[in-house]
C-alpha cells in the first residue's frame, strides 16, 4: 500500500493530487460514445472540401494563375498583381507536383476561412454591440489563442478521426479568434456621431448595422480576415500530423526523412501561397482614398473592360 506524502506548507503541490489527468480521460470515453453523432457534420464538411479541391484541381494551372493575378490586380493594383505573378511562377516551378499540392492546401485554407467567417463575423458583431457578451467571450478567445496548437489535435482526432476534415476543424479553432476580436474592435470604433445621425434620419438598427457600422468597420474586419488566413496557412504543417494533405504534408515527410530538398520545396510553397493571399486580402482592405476616390469597379481589369465598352 502506497504511503501518503506528508503535507509540506512550503511545497503543497507535491502532496496534493487532484487527479485532473485521470478525470480528463473521461473526454476520450465521451468522444468514442458520441463519434456517430458527429459523422453527419464530418460528411458535410468533407463534401465541401472535396468540391473546393475538385474545382481548384480541375482548373488548368495557367488559367488559375491568370485568375489569381486578375484578382490581385483588381484588389490591390498592378504592382501587387506583378508580385503575385512572380510568386505563382516560383510556386509552379518548384517541382512538378508543387502546384497540385498548393491547390490542396488552398482548398483546406479556403474551407477553413469560409467557416471562420460564418462563425466569427456574427460573434464579432455581437461582441462589438454587447459588453456582457464581449466580457464572456474574451477569456474564451484568450484560451483559444494561448493553448498550443498541438493540443487541439487530440480531441478532434478522437471525435472525427484523421484526415482533411479534422485539419479544417483544428484550423478553424486556431484561426478564429483574430476575426472575432477585430470585428468587435471595428464595430466599437465606428464614429458614434455617424450612428446618431443615421438614427436621427429614422434608420432602423438593422439599417444602421448593414449600411453604416459594417461599411465603416470593413478595413478592420478585413485585417482580421487577413490574420485568419495567415494563421490558417501556419496551421497546415501542424495539421499534416493528422494526415492532412498538401504542402504541409510535404514538409512533415521531409522532416521524417531529413530531406532538405523536400522541406525547402514545401516551405517555399507555403511562403509563396501566403504572400499571394496576404497581398490580395490587404488590397481588399484599401480605403477609397487609397484607391484615388474611385469605386472598385472603376479600376483594375473590370475598370479597363468598362472603359472599353464606354468608348464603343
Amino acid at each position: 500500500m502506497a504511503t501518503e506524502k506528508a503535507f509540506d506548507w512550503l511545497n503543497p503541490f507535491a502532496a496534493v493530487d487532484l487527479n485532473i489527468g485521470e478525470r480528463a480521460d473521461g473526454i476520450k470515453d465521451w468522444a468514442i460514445a458520441n463519434r456517430e453523432t458527429i459523422q453527419p457534420i464530418k460528411q458535410f464538411l468533407e463534401s465541401i472540401i472535396v468540391r473546393i479541391e475538385g474545382a481548384l484541381q480541375a482548373t488548368p494551372p495557367l488559367v488559375m494563375l491568370v485568375i489569381l493575378v486578375m484578382i490581385a490586380w483588381q484588389a490591390a493594383g498592378r504592382r501587387v498583381a506583378g508580385l503575385v505573378l512572380v510568386c505563382l511562377l516560383v510556386l509552379g516551378f518548384l517541382q512538378p507536383t508543387a502546384w497540385g499540392l498548393a491547390m490542396t492546401t488552398l482548398a483546406i485554407v479556403t474551407a477553413s476561412v469560409i467557416a471562420c467567417a460564418i462563425i466569427g463575423l456574427p460573434l464579432g458583431v455581437l461582441a462589438g454591440k454587447n459588453d456582457r457578451f464581449e466580457s464572456v467571450i474574451r477569456p474564451v478567445l484568450d484560451t483559444m489563442q494561448t493553448i498550443p496548437a498541438f493540443v487541439y489535435l487530440v480531441p478532434v482526432v478522437m471525435l472525427i478521426g484523421i484526415g482533411n476534415v479534422s485539419g479544417v476543424i483544428v484550423t478553424i479553432i486556431f484561426a478564429l479568434p483574430p476575426l472575432v476580436r477585430l470585428t468587435s474592435l471595428g464595430i466599437r470604433n465606428v464614429n458614434q456621431s455617424v450612428v446618431e445621425a443615421a438614427r436621427a434620419f429614422g434608420a432602423t438598427p438593422r439599417q444602421i448595422l448593414f449600411k453604416v457600422e459594417l461599411p465603416l468597420a470593413t478595413p478592420t474586419i478585413l485585417a482580421g480576415l487577413n490574420q485568419t488566413i495567415m494563421l490558417s496557412l501556419s496551421m497546415v504543417v501542424i495539421a499534416s500530423m493528422i494526415a492532412v494533405k498538401g504542402l504541409g504534408n510535404e514538409v512533415l515527410r521531409a522532416m521524417g526523412r531529413l530531406d532538405a530538398g523536400k522541406a525547402i520545396v514545401g516551405g517555399l510553397g507555403i511562403v509563396m501561397l501566403a504572400i499571394v493571399l496576404d497581398r490580395i486580402t490587404q488590397g481588399l482592405g484599401r480605403s477609397g482614398r487609397e484607391r484615388g476616390h474611385r469605386h472598385w469597379w472603376q479600376s483594375g481589369p473590370v475598370g479597363l473592360i468598362a472603359a472599353l465598352f464606354q468608348r464603343n
